[in-house]
């Protein structure tokens, strides 16, 4: 079979959040059963293509034409890359927005992504089914049920769409559709129009084939007014058409045994080298280094009240009061910057701080850290709670999304268990998870049954790589329920 991934974003080019390390590992993972694939990306500033595959198409936008190219790539461990060449709209300085928000002409920027993906599909590379990830390429299926719909270079091949975040929507005010090009006749409540703007991942919702998000406990989640946003009766809509499948993790990068990136490898069968990783790790943050014993808790994380950081300030002063060391790395929202700065500077030696993404320092904290920390007020699925059982590092989570479904709560009595979850969204009930967790820390042959529970769990691509397979070969052979749009 041939799919064709069209995403926003996509390791080993461009990344921003863990939607581009699913675009590199999930295309490979299909390959290895035996399938074509190819992924299909703005080609943003820094990312260098080959030739040019399909020169000067023609976009509608509006009153106006455009005239990009589509330029191939490498093919990176059997996957093809194919770029949209678009100076005017992808060669800027951020990928999504800049300091003053996102950019205003988004609507227009993935609009022409969406449309050149289907030329790509028409023209160069024809695939079985086109699988679509999050708002950026909703106009993918919006624009195969209107536009192109009567196109039979195009209307028989099957549309997935992939959600990645619900809290993320992609809204415009209604006169985007015509800065666009998309057919003003979709503004109504049973297409792309959500309290009186338009709505990209609506259309996405609506029109695609198939339905997935990316663990089973956030597919039901979505179909609630709590994780839905405005969107869960479109959700229960096309509940028959909605699976949950979990993201995987490629174990060739995110493993201790194999990790180029920490000083010293190590498995399930040796631990030594995660205390000299736990020595590293506390040398890179100038955290206190005279008891090597005392827990190390790590953060690795976009700064958001999603990933529960509203929670971490609330507490703060009382884990501090714990004998623990804090190792934290990202970087997000200004006010909790500013909080872990006054922690750094209020405790020094105990609470160490980088702003910003660094892929080997986030190997070192997975490597080093005793205990993750995950408060997640939702989250569709999480990969650094999967990456914290591989190494060793014992995750405390709310039960919330993927989260839910990748950790065990440890059980004393049994020895099974994984980590440590909390269900009420507070402040107290974190608290009181990670007071468990520095409970059994206290107890060196407890704290490494829990370890190598985790270090034992398999969340490679493998088995999702499979359910995504069953998934397309169903599509491809079920019959349209979208419905087609003729006029504009």
């Amino acid at each position: 079979m041939r799919i064709l991934f069209v995403a926003s974003e996509g390791l080993p080019y461009v990344k921003t959040g863990g939607l581009a390390d699913v675009i590199e590992a999930l295309p490979k993972a299909l390959v290895k059963l035996g399938h074509e694939v190819a992924v299909f990306l703005p080609r943003y500033r820094g990312v260098k293509s080959n030739s040019v595959v399909m020169q000067s198409m023609t976009i509608p936008q509006g009153f106006r034409l455009r005239f990009p190219d589509i330029t191939s790539g490498s093919i990176v461990r059997g996957v093809r890359y194919f770029f949209l060449d678009d100076p005017y709209y992808f060669d800027r300085d951020s990928i999504y927005g800049d300091k003053t928000g996102d950019y205003p002409d988004n609507a227009e920027r993935y609009t022409e992504f969406s449309r050149a993906a289907i030329e790509l599909a028409k023209h160069v590379w024809p695939p079985d089914v086109i699988h679509c990830h999050d708002w950026q390429t909703a106009m993918v299926p919006v624009l195969m049920r209107s536009s192109y719909g009567d196109d039979p270079a195009v209307k028989e091949i099957k549309v997935i769409f992939t959600i990645h975040n619900m809290g993320y929507h992609g809204i415009f005010p209604r006169e985007a559709l015509e800065r666009a090009g998309i057919p003003r006749v979709l503004f109504n409540p049973a297409a792309l129009e959500f309290f009186g703007n338009v709505n990209f991942l609506k259309g996405g919702l609506v029109y695609a084939d198939y339905l997935t998000t990316v663990s089973p406990k956030y597919a039901q989640e979505i179909q609630t007014p709590e994780y839905g946003f405005g969107l869960e009766g479109v959700v229960r809509s096309r509940a028959d058409r909605l699976t949950g499948i979990l993201n995987g993790v490629d174990y060739s990068v995110w493993s201790p045994d194999r990790d180029s990136l920490i000083p010293m490898k190590y498995s399930s069968k040796n631990l030594a080298g995660k205390r000299v990783c736990k020595e590293a790790l506390l040398d890179e943050y100038q955290l206190h280094k005279d008891n090597l014993n005392r827990p190390v808790l790590g953060i690795v994380s976009r700064f958001a009240d999603q990933k529960g950081f509203d929670l971490i300030a609330q507490i703060a002063v009382g884990i501090l009061q714990e004998d623990v060391v804090m190792a934290v790395l990202g970087t997000g929202d200004r006010k909790y910057e500013v909080l872990f700065r006054a922690l750094a500077a209020d405790f020094p030696g105990r609470v160490g701080l980088k702003i910003g993404y660094d892929n080997r320092m986030a190997h070192l904290v997975e490597a080093g850290a005793d205990i993750f920390l995950m408060p997640s007020r939702y989250e569709p699925c999480g990969l650094n709670q999967i990456y914290s059982l591989r190494y060793g590092t014992v995750p405390v989570v709310r039960a919330t999304g993927g989260l839910d479904d990748t950790i065990e709560n440890f059980d004393l009595q049994l020895g099974t268990g994984t980590g440590f979850k909390f269900k009420e969204y507070s402040g107290t009930a974190l608290l009181d998870a990670i007071l468990q967790a520095l409970h059994q820390y206290s107890n060196d042959g407890v704290w490494n049954r829990i370890q190598l529970n985790g270090m034992a769990k398999d969340f490679s691509w493998n088995k999702s790589a499979a359910e995504y397979a069953r998934l397309y070969e169903a599509a491809t052979g079920a019959r349209n329920q979208t419905p087609v749009i003729t006029s504009n």
